[in-house]
C-alpha cells in the first residue's frame, strides 16, 4: 500500500469497523419483509448519518450505514480521459459479474463508480474483519489495475504510431 494512500484507507477500514454492527431488523411497513433500510429508506429513524471520506475531489468513499445494512459507494480517481474510459468500462465489467462478488451492487449510486451493499445476512455468513479487509484491498487493486491499463494503452498507441510513421519515413 502507498504511504499516500494508508491514511485513506486507515480511515474507511476505522469506519466501515464501527458501521458494520448490524441485526436482523424486519420492515416496519411490510410484514414478514426484509429488505435493506440503506436501499428503501422507508424509515427515517432507522437510516443513521452518511460520512464521505475524501481522498481528492474525485477519489472518494460515501458510508451510508442503517439498522441493518451499509451501502459503499466509491469514487475511483480519473486524472484524464483514458483513466476515465478504462474506469468506466472495469466498473462496467465488474458489475456484470456482480453476483460472483455478493455484496457488489449491479448499479452504482450516482456520482460513485462501484457501490457495495452489505447487510446483516452478509455478517452472517462472513467475517466482519474479512469484509472490511476485501474492500480495503479492491479499492488498492482497482486503482493499480487501472493503472496497469492505462500504460499498455500507452504503449500500444506507441507501437501503432510508430509503425504508422514508418509509412511517411524518406527512403
Amino acid at each position: 500500500m502507498a504511504n499516500t494512500l494508508k491514511p485513506y484507507l486507515d480511515c474507511i477500514s476505522h469506519t466501515l469497523e464501527a458501521s458494520m454492527c448490524l441485526r436482523n431488523f424486519p420492515s416496519q411497513v411490510v410484514e414478514r419483509h426484509n429488505k435493506p433500510e440503506v436501499e428503501m429508506r422507508e424509515s427515517k429513524e432507522l437510516c443513521l448519518n452518511s460520512l464521505k471520506i475524501c481522498r481528492t475531489e474525485q477519489e472518494k468513499c460515501l458510508i451510508e450505514p442503517s439498522v441493518n445494512s451499509v451501502r459503499i459507494s466509491i469514487g475511483i480517481k480519473q486524472s484524464d480521459d483514458i483513466e476515465e474510459l478504462l474506469t468506466h468500462k472495469f466498473a462496467r465489467f465488474l458489475e456484470q459479474r456482480a453476483e460472483q462478488f455478493i455484496i457488489l451492487r449491479r448499479k452504482p449510486l450516482e456520482g460513485y463508480d462501484l457501490s457495495f451493499l452489505v447487510t446483516h445476512e452478509h455478517l452472517e455468513e462472513m467475517w466482519k474483519h474479512k469484509l472490511i479487509a476485501f474492500i480495503i484491498r479492491f479499492m488498492e487493486e482497482i486503482d493499480r489495475e487501472i493503472n496497469g491499463m492505462k500504460i499498455a494503452v500507452n504503449t500500444r498507441a506507441r507501437v501503432v504510431a510508430q509503425e504508422y510513421m514508418k509509412a511517411f519515413k524518406p527512403l
